[in-house]
Order: structure tokens, then sequence, then C-alpha cells
């Protein structure tokens, strides 16, 4: 105040004080200001001024010494009338201060754009309430997001401010203290606002010091400065950030829940002031009041505990029922308490909780609030534990407790006709599956032991058989959901990081599932994981290859024909009916073709796609003897089949190109013919996790695939180097190379773990290449930040690599190259 004011009479001293007036409005007219905050001000005139120089070397001089100023020339008239079309302009001018000038002008303008004149009270308030729900919306409407926007997401200052703003408004409070005297807010209330307030003042804070600038995003760059400013250190429970991120959640999710209940009661009070009640009994304990429910007297809780379950069943059994009045609302966090040992034991609590899984509607919305009123941390202390736990890395983009319930809303939507388009599959295998509050349990309970010491997959099995168990279920069912939770990776993992067409790996899977239905319960759990982990996580590709697994695993688990497990009947099914559709029961050139290329070609290929590509490659006159095609009905992306004669060369070349065309390459597999000759396939995905869409781009691949494979190799290889996104740098992950040889397999498989970024693939074909190694299939797994490719490869006489010498010289090219190519970057 005093530097402005300071320059203030320096540069406007011609000004007559009497007919202007500098203000302070928005945050600095709060009083509320964070380094490198904006400085809002008014300049108010009584009438318009010729000679607006004075005021243009004041906000120079504000300007050069760095002050980041946002400011408003106006008359006393202009207030009105803006104020009067624009909501954020009629709410900056309810925070004001008189810095200098006139009072009488001041107050003026005051009473021009109070309620009287402008934005009545309940226009105002539908607007705040619009305007909040657009706010909302940019950040989809939740406040778990990795990289929070601290003043704008849910829960966040803008929250407490709209309060504020009401109720300066509506009911005259210079504080949110004052709205106690107005019975909105409990003592407790006030102190937990302002608790979460100040806490977020202090990350808004050293988040502006770090950044040197304002900055309201919370971001990756920041997080871990802050949380060791905040002193949150890591120790054997977790790292410093993850627990300051997990305070951060919990404090938002206060702060939207007191939010909520405000402006429920400001609605009654504002717009619904006077309007009679239509109320009618649910029981001795509820009622519906105006399409709301409320507890029929303020001890009802007191008197009967269970109740606190009960309401979020009776709004699942009673769908018209809109929410849960804010009155009610206050004494459910109030009665919190109340959840102890004592009600955990208590049959009516655990009848209550248990019913409320087996309900076939309102799931999601009653686990929701339960978790936003602290319920669900109170009842199952270990759910408590992973509230507002989040894990520092960008594969797990929702804190464990809202990942959790993104799992329960996904299982609910494969049940409604809505989905069915969306879903078809898993909507269809939802109406066979005989127990849903089963599966619906295992997603409960699936990451509850997240963050603690140990496997979280066999320490939440413990719990979920406990739990269900001290809830009534048989010991069956309790089993069959701690199976559920011990096995839930194993269908994505074995969908990612093996080859589904083996089928010693299918009967491992199939053992492992034990029988169809314990299947059809995995494969609904599994997609609604993924899809609830990250939603760029999920695209048609693992769709194609989840289902294909499914259908493998059935398959073997019912023995169709008595033969379906056996590779020998499979391969003999393939090439017989492939010669069907070629019309040509014997043919000696076809014969040697297909023992040319082996076995393997018949697993990864379709009758339908053997018959075309046998055609093709028999009539094949090109020069180059090389064929490049596409291979049609590729379920979930764009396939690419090529035969060529052998070429060192070839995996780099192809994936370096397929690289430089912006296409993510996500499985890819190269047979070895007997002959001079090898056959390979690329199935491809666009930025957007699509199959390629134009017919053009995909014969304009062709063309270039080709011509990457026999133009003049004089020229060096280059693999491709991008931009490397801000987050992927934040969370580069050192190059690890591990080798596992199989007794009896024809190969050595290699995982890469490193970071993503463009150009992986073509880095890593080079450092195949330079130590000669084969690559004769490879699996493509990305995990946010990080990738986990797995390639199946030989030497170039196509033996395993047996040699200590040159597994070690292939590690260290791997690790020279993609370690190097991410510092550079």
């Amino acid at each position: 105040d005093q530097v402005v004011l300071q320059i203030w009479r320096e540069h406007a001293s011609d000004f007559n004080f009497n007919t202007t007036a500098l203000i302070a409005v928005g945050g600095y007219g709060r009083g509320e200001l964070h380094p490198y905050s904006d400085i809002d001000l008014l300049i108010l005139l009584e009438s318009p001024i010729e000679d607006m120089a004075p005021i243009e070397r004041f906000l120079v001089c504000l300007w050069d010494i760095k002050l980041e100023i946002g400011h408003s020339v106006r008359t006393l008239k202009e207030c009105e009338e803006d104020a009067a079309t624009d909501i954020t302009i009629a709410t900056n001018l309810t925070e004001v201060r008189l810095l200098n000038g006139s009072e009488r002008l001041f107050q003026a303008m005051q009473a021009a754009v109070s309620p009287g004149q402008v934005w009545a009270n309940k226009t105002f308030f539908s607007a705040k309430i619009e305007e909040q729900k657009q706010r909302y919306s940019k950040y989809d409407n939740t406040a778990y997001n990795l990289e929070p926007n601290i003043k704008e997401s849910p829960g966040g200052l803008r929250d407490i401010q709209t309060v504020g703003w009401v109720a300066k408004r509506h009911f005259g409070a210079k504080t949110l203290q004052d709205l106690q005297q107005h019975g909105f807010l409990t003592e407790e209330e006030y102190q937990s606002l302002i608790e979460g307030q100040e806490f977020l003042w202090k990350i808004r804070c050293l988040l502006h010091l770090d950044a040197k600038r304002h900055e309201d995003r919370l971001l990756f760059n920041y997080q871990r400065t802050i949380a060791t400013a905040l002193d949150y250190k890591d120790d054997d429970a977790g790292l410093g950030v993850e627990k300051m991120m997990k305070q951060y959640y919990r404090t938002v999710g206060e702060i939207s829940t007191l939010n909520d209940m405000l402006l429920q009661l400001f609605k009654e009070a504002i717009l619904h002031a006077g309007t009679p009640s239509t109320i009618y009994p649910l029981n001795k304990r509820f009622q519906v009041r105006n399409k709301f429910i409320e507890v029929t007297h303020d001890k009802v809780f007191l008197h009967y505990p269970f109740a606190l379950l009960e309401i979020f069943l009776l709004m699942q059994e009673h769908p018209e029922i809109k929410g849960i009045r804010a009155t009610t609302i206050r004494l459910i966090i109030h009665y919190n308490y109340l959840i102890d040992e004592v009600f955990r034991k208590d049959l009516r609590a655990r009848s209550v909780f248990i019913e409320i899984f087996r309900q076939t509607q309102g799931l999601t919305h009653a686990l929701r609030r339960m978790n936003n009123y602290g319920l669900l941390a109170a009842y199952i202390p270990t759910f408590g534990s992973i509230v507002g736990q989040m894990q520092y890395d960008l594969f797990h983009v929702y804190t464990v407790d809202q990942h959790t319930l993104f799992v329960i809303s996904n299982l609910r939507c494969f049940t409604l006709p809505e989905f069915q388009d969306d879903f078809p599959f898993c909507s269809k295998l939802m109406q066979t599956i005989p127990k849903p509050e089963l599966l619906n349990l295992a997603g409960f309970f699936h990451d509850i032991a997240k963050g603690r010491e140990g496997d979280h997959s066999q320490l939440g099995e413990k719990d979920a058989l406990d739990i269900c168990l001290l809830h009534g279920l048989s010991d069956n069912d309790a089993r069959f959901v701690g199976w559920l939770v011990r096995h839930h990776l194993l269908m994505s993992d074995t969908m990612q990081r093996q080859d589904i067409s083996d089928h010693d790996v299918i009967k491992a899977f199939a053992m492992s599932v034990v029988d169809v239905v314990h299947l059809d319960y995995l494969y609904l759990l599994t997609v609604a994981d993924i899809r609830a982990t990250n939603p760029k996580l999920w695209n048609d590709w693992k769709n194609t290859l989840l289902t294909e697994l499914y259908h493998r695993t059935v398959a073997f688990l019912r023995n169709e024909n008595g033969q379906i497990s056996d590779k020998q009947f499979h391969l003999l099914s393939t090439r017989k009916e492939a010669r069907n559709l070629l019309d040509c029961p014997e043919n000696k050139q076809i014969n040697a073709l297909w023992k040319e290329l082996g076995d393997d070609y018949f697993l990864y290929s379709s009758p339908k796609d053997v018959a075309r590509e046998t055609d093709a490659i028999l009539n094949l006159m090109a020069p180059d003897n090389t064929l490049v095609l596409e291979r049609p009905d590729t379920k979930g992306g764009t396939q690419f089949i090529i035969y060529t004669p052998v070429r060192d060369y070839l995996f780099a070349e192809i994936t370096c190109f397929l690289e430089q065309e912006n296409l993510t390459i996500v499985d890819a597999y190269i047979i070895p013919t007997q002959s001079e000759y090898t056959f390979s396939s690329y199935t491809v995905l666009e930025d957007n996790g699509k199959a390629i869409s134009e017919r053009g781009r995909v014969d304009n691949i062709l063309q270039g695939i080709k011509k990457a494979i026999i133009h003049d190799k004089s020229t060096k290889f280059s693999p491709i180097i991008r931009h490397i996104s801000r987050e992927i740098k934040h969370f580069s992950i050192p190059t690890r190379v591990t080798f596992t040889q199989e007794t009896g397999d024809n190969h050595t498989v290699i995982k890469v773990i490193t970071t993503d970024r463009p150009g992986i693939l073509s880095r890593i074909a080079q450092a195949f290449l330079t130590c000669q190694v084969r690559v004769k299939n490879a699996k493509i797994v990305t995990l946010g930040e990080r990738v986990e490719d797995i390639f199946f490869v030989t030497d170039y006489e196509n033996h395993a690599l047996y040699s200590a010498v040159q597994l070690g010289r292939l590690r260290q090219e791997l690790s020279q190259l993609l370690d190097k190519d991410i510092n550079a970057n």
C-alpha cells in the first residue's frame, strides 16, 4: 500500500482527489496477496478526463518496479454499467478498499453496484453457481488431478472465495467468521475452513517463490521442493512429496464438502425462502424434503448410529432423491466419531454396508458421498489409509481412493443400456455373472493395501477375505472376492507382457484362472481397472488383446473339439482352411512356402490372412523381392506385413520410419524363414490411440516402409530425436536391461525399462544392429512415463544369446544410447 500510494502521489498530484479515488480490488482488495500476485487497481473518476498522461505514468512506474498490475479506469456510471453486464466485474467490486481519494465517490460506487442496483441476490447467486460448475468442468470435475490448480480446481481457494462473495453480497458478512453468527457455519467447520485456507496459502506462497512468478498450477517441477520446504520427509512410509499431496487432497476434499454444504444452505435461504416444503416420510429416522433426504430430528444418529450408513442405502432404494440436505450432511460429519469398534460389530451396520453393494443402482454415488463425508475411512480403517494417497508417477493419474471409486463406476457402466455401444462385450458378459456384488466388492478392495510394505495384492486379499467374512458372506464368496483381489493384475500383465499367441502362455494363464466363471469376473475387473488408472491407457488395441486373451482362455478351458488346446491341431486347422480359401488342396509351391515360413507364422495368422498373403508372395514379381501389405480387419490397430530378403538393418529402419510418421508401435513380431527371407508384422496406432483411418495415409506408409527397406544403405542410420515433454523429463528413469533364458527356448528374452519418449524403438533397434541381434518378437508396454518393452531375440544364426560377452556389450549399448538420449533432451 505504501509503495503504491507514494507513486500515486508523485504522478497523480494534479488530480482533484475530491473527484478521484484509487481503489484496491480483487485479492488486493481483500488484503490477500502472495509473492508475485496481481495488484488489481481501480482508478475511479467522477467524470471522464481528457489528460490520461498522469495515470499512464503512474502505471508505467508500477510496471517498471516489477509489480504485476491489473488495472481499470472507470467513471461511476461505467462501473454501474459494466457491473450490470459482467458477473466478474460485479464480484470484483464487492471486494474493495479505498487507498486514496474521495470517500464520497467510493461509497457512491459501492451503492451503485449493490444488490438493489445490479445483480439481485437470487440472480447473483445463480450466476456464481453456474460459474463454479463451468470452472469445475475445466478440471474434469475432480480435485484429484496429478498437477492440480490450487486456486481454480474443485476444493481450491476459489471455492472459499465463492462462499465469501455470496456471504458478503447477500448476508452482509465481512469475513467467513461472520457466517457463524448467521448460523451457516459451526465453530468446528469454521476452523476447518480456515485451516484448509492457510494450508493452501502456504503452498501457494512457496509455489510463487519457487516459480518466481504468479503460478497456481502445482506442477511436478515444484512439488518436491515445496514438500521439502514444508518438512515432509521420505521414509519407509513413503515419499515426502506423496505425504504432502495426500494432505493436499484431503484438505481440498474437506473444502469441497464445506463448499457444497454452504452453497446448499445459501440456496435454501436465497432461492427458496418462504417457499412451502413438500415432505414425506421414509421411516421413523428419515424423511424427504423437496427431494432431499434429511433426518427426522437432530438426534437420529446419536440414538441410531447405524443410520449413518442407512441413509445411503435409502438413497439407492429411492432414486428420486436428489441428494442429502445440508443440515443432515453436517450431522453426518459431526457424528462420524460414533463409528468405532462397537459400531463395526453392530449387525445392523454390517448388514446395511453389504446391502449397499448388492443394490442394482446408486452404488457409485453412495460410495462417493460416504468417502467425501469420511464414513468409508471411519468404517473401513484400511480404506482410510488410501484416502488422498497418490503415487508419484505418470501412470496413476488419480489418488488410490478416487481410482477405486472410478473402478466401481466403470463396473456400473457395464450394467447400463446407454453404455452398451461403448462396452458391448463387457455389457454382454455382465448379464451372465451370478453375483455382481462380489465383483463390486473386489473392485472396492483391489487396491486397499496400496502404500503398505509388501505386495498390495496379497495384503489386499487378506483384508478383503477378513472383511467379507465379518459381513456375513459365505466362505466360498469371501474367498472368491479375495482371489479376485489377489489376481487383479494377472490378466493385464499376461496381455501386456507375454505372447498370447503362445499356447503355453494360454495354458499357464488358464490354469491360474481355474474356470470360466473366475475368468468372466477377472476380465470385467481388469477392463474397469485399466480404464480407471489412466484414461489414456485404454484403447482399441488393448481391448483387442484383452478380448483375444479371454476367448483363447475360454477355448482352452472348455477344450472345444477335444483338441483346441493342442498346438498342432491349431496349425493343421489354419492350414486346411487356408487351402480351402485358396481352392488348391495340394500345391508344391504352397507347401514349400509354408514350410519356409514355419509354424510361428500360422500361430499369428488367421486362415484368411494366410490365404491372402500366400497368394501375394507366390505372385511377387517385383525386382526387389519385397512385399509390403496392410493386414485388413486388424482390430484395434493398423497392421503392416512385410516379406523381404533378410537384412541386418530391417528392424532399425522400419521402426525409425514408423516413428518418424508419429505412429506408436504397439506390437511387432519377426519370423525368420528357413530361406534367406524374413516375415515381419508391425501393429501401429495414431497419437489418438486409434488405428489409421485414412486410406491415403495407409498407402503412403506402405510405400514409405518399402522405400526404407530397399534404399541405399551407404548413409548412416540415424534414429529420430524429438522434443521430450516437461512431465517426462521430470520423471526420467535410468535404463535397466535384464535377460531371461528359458530352458529349451531358442531365443533370449530382453526386458528394457526406460523413460518413455519419441524414438525409443529406433534407439533400441540401433543397439540391436550394432550387437548383431535379430528381433523375433516384441511386446511394447507403456506405463505413464515408463516403458517396459520386451524383446524375444536371437543372434544372426537364429540361436539364443548365451555369450556373457555379447550380453554385456548389448546391455552397455542399450544403456548408453537410451540414457544419452534422455540426457541430451
